[in-house]
């Protein structure tokens, strides 16, 4: 925020504000890296992807790959950290409001009735 708008606080914009502000960062900032679940910058996400399927090829021509035997291991992986696995994942969806609402309440600690 503060490369691109100039904003060193800014806790104190309202939460609309600052979202639209952090959607319209250029796509290697900080940010942008933060909500597509990136923990290095793109460029180098992109170096690590393509030294990783460079070594894969060279790996598939050796006698060990038709053993499946010495597997490179993937830079672009250790660079990414641990992945929630997706399957583990609950999405969950209400067919209305008031579904909602009683569900925000029970999980919040608050009546459910409303």
């Amino acid at each position: 925020m503060a490369e691109s708008y100039g904003i060193f606080d800014f806790w104190a914009l309202p939460v609309k504000t600052a979202a639209t502000l952090a959607a319209g960062l250029r796509p290697f900032s900080r940010i942008w890296g933060k909500m597509h679940g990136l923990n290095v910058p793109l460029d180098a996400f992109l170096l690590a992807s393509i030294h990783d399927n460079v070594r894969m090829l060279w790996w598939a021509q050796t006698e060990e790959a038709n053993k499946n035997q010495n597997r490179p291991q993937s830079i672009t992986e250790i660079l990414m950290g641990p992945q929630e696995d997706e399957s583990e994942s609950e999405v969950v969806s209400f067919d209305d409001g008031e579904d909602f609402t009683n569900e925000w309440n029970k999980l919040a600690g608050g009546d459910s009735n409303g």
